[in-house]
């Protein structure tokens, strides 16, 4: 009886779970990617053939990041450039999780590399 109510002590108050936020928190990235990228690319990075380019298994993508960044901050033919809309460390940690989402296997970028790219133009 007494293990009974410690148990139902411990999940009464909480002390039995782990932080919710724990459990749903996505990838770094992730979200940005969700709510800026997913409507072409597609949540499964396969893009939609012949109007957007699939980002899963792309050379572009686990390559050098230098023409990559170019193309996200500054845009090309459809798709819109985003070096107004986001910080040097929110598109480093969007473009880490696209080169190591859907078995990409590119290098994480990091905000210096976006900022000296952004300094390029």
């Amino acid at each position: 009886m007494h293990r009974n109510a410690t148990f139902a002590a411990l999940v009464l108050t909480g002390a039995a779970l782990p932080a919710a936020s724990a459990l749903a928190a996505p990838p770094p990235g992730k979200t940005l990617y969700d709510d800026n990228c997913a409507a072409c690319h597609q949540a499964s990075g396969k893009g939609v053939k012949g109007a957007y380019p699939a980002l899963a298994g792309t050379p572009l993508i686990q390559g050098d990041a230098k023409p990559l960044l170019s193309i996200v901050l500054n845009g090309k033919n459809e798709m819109p450039g985003f070096k107004d809309d986001m910080t040097d460390a929110d598109l480093a940690g969007l473009l880490t999780y696209v080169r190591a989402a859907w078995g990409n296997k590119g290098k994480a970028v990091t905000p210096a590399e976006v900022a000296a790219a952004r300094r390029r133009k």
